[in-house]
């Protein structure tokens, strides 16, 4: 047991340490994001960068697992273990380049390319749980494969969605990072007891689980540092590989993801089509700033997203592939609801 012991505290001390040491190199700098916009609710300057802590931390917890022989059960080929390296370094080097230099939306190539890189390499969606019917795929299952080219094709679809979902649900202290560490521990559990044991792909969760655990000591209300560009893009790409490799568990990551995937979703489309702006501008219509906006604290916005998360992605460990949509359509009824009180609650307020 000490294998599963050990990625998690490497990533975590790791994470701790390297934190501390951007930090310094962000204020030396001056690498800053600055409350100049209605959305960003700190109160003075505070260092970005935190992203390359997060990615390095779990770079160097894989190495040494790699060179330890702790992924060598087979489930993770050497091409898919550098579609992870190459894809989080080439997210990190655009993502660096936009905290420094603001390239607004240059910095889309960056999770473009790194998905292209990531699929690129062999990290595809080989084929998804039907479940509606009963089939001859593990315990009984129906499986749907895909064919020529769709595979890569929703692979890379599902990296660049999931890499922009944790990119715009980055609006508060600690939200990406937390949510990030129980996205990892919940596909942790997944990928060894569920199925077939992947110990190789649920190494590499509890290394992302550590490296996001040691980065939110710094990151939680009131941070002293954020995570950035690179930091909040690499935790969804993160997420999405190990729901991918992990066996195609991609309901598992629906609702563990499904809040913020159901709010980026809404707030994309208003701005399209009521607004007619650009989907990447920033603004307050976010969920977790309109739970704001009805008077709950910063922490306790964050804690009740993080609850949210935990109470439908634990679900899933319990549920069925058949039961999963059922908890998919309760997730997107229940945040309808909460839509729809929020925006007449802060109407009301506003009116008052």
């Amino acid at each position: 047991m000490l294998r599963y012991f050990l990625p998690p505290i490497l990533a975590f001390i790791a994470s701790l340490l390297l934190t501390r040491k951007v930090r310094q190199l962000a204020l030396r700098y001056n690498i800053v994001d600055a409350p100049t916009e209605e959305r960003k609710i700190q109160k003075g300057h505070v260092p970005l960068l935190g992203g390359l802590a997060v990615y390095f931390s779990f770079l160097i917890t894989l190495l040494i697992c790699w060179g330890g022989g702790l992924l060598s059960d087979g489930k993770i080929s050497i091409s898919k273990i550098l579609g992870i390296i190459l894809g989080g370094l080439i997210i990190c080097i655009v993502g660096f380049l936009d905290d420094r230099y603001n390239l607004k939306t240059k910095s889309f190539f960056g999770p473009l390319l790194a998905a292209l890189v990531a699929v690129g390499l062999g990290i595809t969606i080989g084929y998804i749980t039907n479940p509606f019917l009963a089939g001859t795929g593990p315990y009984g299952r129906a499986l749907f494969y895909f064919g020529g080219i769709i595979g890569p094709l929703a692979s890379f679809f599902w990296l660049l969605g999931m890499m922009y979902t944790t990119k715009f649900l980055d609006g508060l202290d600690g939200l990406v990072s937390g949510i990030g560490a129980i996205g990892s521990i919940i596909l942790f559990i997944v990928s060894l007891f569920w199925d077939v044991p992947q110990s190789s792909t649920s190494i590499l969760c509890l290394a992302l689980a550590g490296s996001c655990l040691g980065f939110l000591v710094y990151n939680w209300h009131p941070a002293s540092i954020f995570l950035g560009e690179s930091g909040s893009v690499f935790i969804g790409f993160m997420l999405g590989i190990l729901s991918i490799i992990s066996g195609g568990k991609i309901a598992t990551a629906l609702l563990i993801m499904g809040i913020p995937i159901l709010d980026v979703i809404w707030v994309i489309f208003r701005r399209i089509f009521k607004e007619r702006k650009s989907p990447f501008s920033g603004d307050r219509k976010h969920l977790h700033f309109r739970l704001l906006d009805a008077g709950f604290s910063h922490r306790k916005v964050v804690l009740f997203l993080y609850l949210i998360t935990l109470i439908f992605g634990t679900s899933s460990l319990f549920l069925q592939s058949q039961n999963k949509v059922t908890a998919l359509g309760i997730l997107i009824i229940f945040m309808l609801i909460l839509a729809i009180t929020l925006i007449r609650f802060n109407k009301t307020k506003i009116k008052s």
